[in-house]
């Protein structure tokens, strides 16, 4: 049951509940974002159908009446909303809320369509777009973790002889009680989560090693996805990073050098996009990458300067980043895509705000190089905050520490008499006792 005028395209409609206590512009956001996760799985939505409730329906998440018209817009024997020619072409309910196995077989069951709440959307992107062995293995516990209770459900419905769902939208391979059980999944996630528990020790030395080198700052992005993280990590290190204008374009951890290199040495981290709603396995599963926000000495918080709902947004990274026990690493708020809204008039009216409501913050395009180059100057001045003047003296037989002391720091005169040379320069006090310590020794 394919578009005939996309051939390979499925279509879906978005179903959502709204709660008392979410506000209008709260809810169309949502709503918005989940078309946008739809996009990214190249669905075409066709049409939503909401309602508004105190709480969900226990069985089958929305109220029989609007299940009722939600079936009757599938079957073509309701007019007024939109029908399309040949609505069995439908072939998937996303849901706007994690639902419960029942909730979501019942749903199936009686609109006779595939149904993938908020969740396993989420799951598929991360599924598809892991390119790295780790974010693969991460994507996979996550996805098993979500799978188990779907599968005993779907077991107690089909009898001893029926077949299960993949649990992932229908795309993974269905599989019978007898190949996937509950107990299968649990050894399935223990022996995933011992490749994890390898790879983090690997990780660790990697990041303990980093943060070993004398002189060495490090910076981490942060931010919802899809704000330009990536395009800002290109324009800060001159590196050639995945761009995209999807949700999750990329999820491995990258780590390049400030560009051009500054003193102190910079790395620059990217890391995963947060989002509404993220499933606490994926932010479970993806804590290593998001712990090179945990060791990074500065935060660059990075927001969509145009997007009406940037507020929910920085919420929502904030929550995130509490329960890493990222919160209280130093940050810098960086608004986005300013570039964005049309016209000089609309962009300077967005700065104005924004810098009043956020006055430290810092709103530009990752698109042009005179914003970047303040923002590395910014980045560059909160390192240099830490560094000190120190004064050397290298006879002629220490010579080999010279190398050190320019790698390490800022030279800032260097002359020379018959006995030795003599240095000032600038650099982390560490560094500067390091290098006292091996003049002394070699004198």
């Amino acid at each position: 049951m394919l578009n005939p005028e996309n051939p390979g395209v499925q279509r879906a409609l978005i179903v959502a509940v709204q709660l008392d206590n979410v506000s209008d512009v709260e809810f169309e956001s949502s709503l918005a974002e989940l078309g946008d996760l739809a996009k990214t799985l190249g669905l075409e939505v066709v049409g939503q159908f909401t309602q508004k409730r105190s709480s969900f329906d226990s069985t089958a998440y929305m109220g029989v009446g609007k299940r009722e018209e939600i079936r009757q817009f599938i079957n073509g024997e309701q007019s007024g909303f939109g029908r399309l020619e040949d609505v069995s072409q439908v072939e998937l309910i996303l849901v706007d809320h994690e639902i419960s196995p029942s909730q979501a077989l019942n749903l199936e069951n009686e609109l006779d369509c595939e149904v993938m709440d908020r969740t396993v959307v989420i799951l598929e992107i991360f599924h598809r777009n892991a390119r790295s062995h780790a974010a693969q293995v991460q994507v996979e516990i996550a996805r098993l973790s979500y799978m188990a209770p779907r599968l005993r459900e779907a077991a107690k419905r089909a009898g001893p002889s029926g077949r299960q769902r993949s649990g992932s939208g229908g795309r993974g391979t269905g599989q019978s009680r007898s190949q996937m059980d509950s107990r299968k999944v649990r050894d399935r996630i223990a022996e995933l989560q011992k490749e994890i528990d390898t790879m983090e020790a690997g990780r660790d030395t990697q990041r303990s090693r980093r943060q070993g080198q004398s002189g060495l700052g490090q910076v981490a992005l942060v931010g919802y996805t899809n704000a330009g993280k990536s395009t800002l990590m290109r324009a800060l290190t001159g590196s050639e990073v995945l761009v995209a204008n999807q949700l999750f374009a990329t999820l491995d951890t990258k780590v390049r050098t400030l560009h051009p290199e500054s003193v102190p040495r910079v790395l620059v981290t990217d890391t995963v996009g947060f989002i509404k709603n993220l499933p606490h396995g994926l932010v479970a599963s993806f804590k290593s990458t998001l712990d090179e926000a945990l060791s990074a000495s500065l935060l660059l918080h990075v927001v969509d300067a145009g997007d009406p709902g940037f507020e929910m947004q920085l919420e929502v990274t904030d929550k995130v980043l509490a329960e890493i026990g990222a919160d209280s690493v130093p940050r810098i708020r960086i608004f986005n895509k300013i570039d964005y809204l049309d016209g000089a008039v609309a962009q300077a009216e967005r700065k104005a705000i924004l810098q009043a409501k956020y006055p430290d913050c810092i709103v530009l395009s990752a698109r042009n190089s005179d914003d970047i180059a303040l923002l590395h100057q910014a980045i560059v001045e909160v390192f240099q905050r830490e560094l000190v003047d120190a004064e050397i003296f290298l006879p002629w037989s220490a010579q080999g520490l010279r190398g050190e002391i320019f790698a390490a720091g800022e030279v800032l005169e260097e002359r020379a008499d018959t006995a030795g040379a003599f240095f000032r320069f600038r650099a982390p006090a560490d560094v500067v006792a390091r290098l006292r310590d091996l003049a002394d020794k070699v004198i």
